[in-house]
């Protein structure tokens, strides 16, 4: 969402992109718009997902989160440069997993250069994206089209994901038809897309013990790409991402300024037929219930919220509170970002999905 994963690339980047313009709206077109979009700033394909899987004990199913990304960052710099070593674009990739029962987080990240080429035309490269169809590699990590289907193969260092996703239901396009505003100005947007309720199966390892995802596992996805999101008086935003019981989608998001003021907020819910509903400016609101401090960043982050949106109000619970991601040695920032369980005001848990939260271990910046 939210162009957020945007803000969280390094900041030596920072002044190195072209003024952003006002995006114009446009249809999307695919698979090309499933690929990478090399003229424009940030990218990223965002996978999380709820697994089933079988308990140690073999009675019952046990519950893990897990959440894959890849980021691509154009370095406009270097689109000038004609040597094949000139690293024109920077990938970057996220993987954790939720052990719900033993209340664990497992992260890991990865960096890589690209010189923009197609995958496996310079010799140079680490990674590479695809502008035709979804297609990102970063060494041994990737995120692949497979007949109609997803693939990621993630070989982490105390985990790994071997994962295939088969869409349910069509793409969901976020925003005005695609073009999902984030800010006061017109230039603070993004094209966006997701595909809410996908069908996920293959196995997660975790410290070298494989776990085969069982019936009831489901993802999402999101695919985002801008040239400008945050706007100068933002410092973060919260985000959810849920995949509903009944077979809706709920999407809700707001920007936060330093005083913990929303600055801007959207979202979408799309119900089990169909029927989607775009949220406007002033629709959707966050109020915090519960906090947790990380003992890592000593941030205070709100792991429990109420949010109202036009679809219901729901209240979000973290399943873990310790969901804290430290990427500072690949993007640079510290975020929070973890499967989380809704609930309806009537106390009926309603879906799963993802919660994530940035700036609150200090405000980001592009």
């Amino acid at each position: 969402m939210i162009q957020r994963r945007t803000a969280l690339v390094v900041p030596f980047l920072a002044g190195l992109l072209p003024s952003a313009w006002a995006l114009p709206a446009k249809r999307l077109i695919f698979p090309r718009d499933a690929g990478s979009h090399n003229d424009f700033a940030t990218e990223w394909w965002y996978l999380t997902g709820y697994a089933n899987v079988a308990a140690a004990q073999g009675l019952r199913t046990a519950a893990l989160g897990f959440q894959v990304t890849f980021f691509r960052r154009r370095v406009a710099s270097t689109q000038g440069l004609s040597s094949r070593l000139a690293a024109k674009h920077l990938l970057f990739a996220h993987a954790a997993v939720t052990d719900v029962a033993g209340n664990t987080l497992w992260h890991d990240q990865r960096i890589a250069r690209w010189s923009g080429e197609p995958a496996g035309s310079n010799p140079a490269d680490t990674a590479s994206a695809s502008q035709a169809d979804t297609g990102v590699q970063l060494r041994d990590w990737s995120l692949q089209r497979q007949g109609s289907d997803l693939q990621a193969l993630i070989p982490a260092g105390d985990f790994s994901l071997s994962l295939i996703f088969k869409a349910t239901q069509p793409v969901l396009l976020q925003g005005n038809n695609g073009l999902s505003r984030k800010g006061p100005e017109e230039k603070q947007a993004s094209y966006y897309y997701s595909l809410p309720q996908m069908q996920v199966r293959g196995s997660i390892a975790l410290q070298g013990k494989a776990h085969a995802l069982e019936a009831g596992s489901t993802a999402w996805l999101d695919h985002e790409w801008s040239q400008e999101v945050m706007h100068p008086l933002a410092v973060g935003w919260d985000w959810i991402g849920i995949n509903l019981l009944d077979g809706s989608a709920l999407t809700a998001f707001q920007l936060r300024t330093r005083e913990g003021q929303a600055l801007w907020d959207g979202g979408s819910f799309r119900s089990a037929a169909g029927v989607r509903t775009a949220f406007s400016r002033g629709d959707v609101m966050f109020s915090p219930v519960r906090f947790w401090r990380s003992p890592l960043s000593q941030a205070i982050y709100p792991v429990e919220w109420m949010v109202r949106t036009p679809a219901n109000t729901y209240t979000v619970r973290a399943v873990v509170d310790n969901q804290e991601l430290d990427s500072r040695s690949s993007t640079g920032a510290i975020y929070w970002e973890g499967l989380s369980e809704v609930w309806d005001n009537q106390g009926v848990l309603v879906g799963r999905g993802y919660l994530e939260m940035t700036g609150y271990a200090g405000a980001l910046r592009l």
